[in-house]
């Protein structure tokens, strides 16, 4: 909330919009941010000492220039603390820290079924935070915010589970409180394929197409929207529930429902039919491991999951009309047969327009998609301008 002691005027001209246009890159120098922001010279000096003396921000190496002392250039702080991102899924968990712009410093994971409940999976998370930072050289006094994706719904503005079709014992449950008295910092959740986007789109280099779809395929199946250039959620959170659109058929599902895409095409539908065969096979991992290996069955039922996952697809196509699909989730590292699939379906059921410059793609940064996404989302709450200017203005 703005400090009522501060006028209006002051959170509009306040450091935080400085910061905002620093960390883009769209001005390193005193001259481009009053450029930028229009702002008297020495209103942009005095936010940028407030940014300097926070810590937020530092003196950059100078710039070239055409003659004369070059122009003192300023950069964002990457270094003035540390996140802690954990990306939980259905059957396997990854946790980072990463500095303050999702660069990763160390990671883990584990295989935890989700379904054990939160307390189980959250200590475990909680245990790998602590050895990660012990072995990065940080403490809990380091740490400015927690991002953490889960499998299921996740009530906006609280991290509050609500009826999570795979996670049996979280239904209520709100992930901030089990951190919050771990870490007193900002704490951001989210659903698993959300984070996920944000990782491809920010960290990954695919700023460049800003309506964009990202498929997570594991033993369950979802999707998230980039909408001009912003995570899409809904009105409640709940947008991209691919795993149980209705597909027909009379396959049992795990939410309760007969014959959605997830029973018939999703991670554990395949390892339900591949035990039938009388393979062993306990995760998504091992069906990859299977299908790299060229085993005939694994690459047909991976094939055809990536067909019956390409048509539900091609409706989302037709609706969205997005500029490219992601694939990513432990199921994609199956690679070709997966990817050959669904390619092959959108193509035959889309229109000709909807798929002209459609780019269908492999994840961009694998199994780390989840977690630099995490970072992502706790990065921008904790600098947002509005957020930036709140804090440092009511300390001035």
């Amino acid at each position: 909330m703005r400090n009522p002691s501060q006028p209006r005027s002051a959170a509009r001209t306040g450091p935080g919009q400085l910061l905002d246009l620093i960390r883009s890159g769209r001005a390193r120098t005193r001259a481009e941010l009053a450029q930028a922001t229009g702002w008297a010279r020495v209103t942009v000096a005095q936010r940028l000492d407030t940014l300097l003396r926070a810590g937020l921000v530092v003196r950059a190496r100078e710039t070239s220039s055409s003659g004369g002392r070059p122009p003192e250039t300023f950069a964002f702080n990457r270094q003035a603390g540390v996140l802690l991102c954990a990306d939980i899924g259905g059957s396997h968990t990854r946790v980072a820290v990463t500095d303050l712009e999702a660069g990763v410093l160390a990671e883990d994971g584990a295989d935890l079924d989700v379904a054990l409940g939160p307390e189980p999976v959250l200590d475990w998370v909680a245990v790998a935070f602590r050895s990660l930072l012990e072995s990065t050289g940080h403490q809990a006094s380091d740490v400015r915010g927690v991002g953490v994706g889960v499998p299921g719904p996740v009530e906006a503005g609280t991290g509050r589970l609500v009826s999570p079709p795979i996670m049996t014992g979280w239904d209520g449950f709100v992930v901030p409180d089990y951190f919050a008295p771990r870490y007193p910092v900002p704490i951001a959740v989210d659903r698993d394929v959300n984070i996920m986007a944000l990782g491809e789109y920010r960290v990954g280099g695919l700023e460049g197409h800003d309506d964009l779809v990202v498929v997570k395929i594991g033993l369950g199946l979802g999707c998230a929207f980039i909408v001009q250039g912003r995570l899409y959620r809904g009105a409640q959170g709940a947008a991209g529930d691919l795993g149980h659109l209705a597909r027909g058929g009379d396959e049992p599902c795990r939410c309760g429902n007969t014959g959605c895409l997830e029973a018939a095409a999703g991670g554990w539908a395949i390892r339900r039919e591949l035990i039938r065969l009388g393979y062993q096979v306990g995760t998504s991992q091992d069906i990859v491991t299977l299908t790299r290996a060229g085993n005939h069955d694994a690459v047909r039922l991976v094939r055809r999951s990536g067909r019956l996952i390409g048509a539900a697809m091609a409706d989302v196509v037709g609706l969205f009309n997005p500029s490219a699909i992601v694939v990513g989730g432990n199921l994609a590292q199956a690679h070709e047969p997966l990817l050959a699939g669904i390619r092959e379906a959108v193509y035959r059921r889309s229109q000709p327009l909807a798929t002209r410059d459609l780019d269908i793609m492999p994840t961009r940064i694998g199994a780390n998609a989840g977690t630099r996404g995490a970072a992502v989302l706790v990065h921008e709450h904790l600098f947002n301008a509005e957020r930036v200017n709140a804090r440092l203005l009511s300390s001035a």
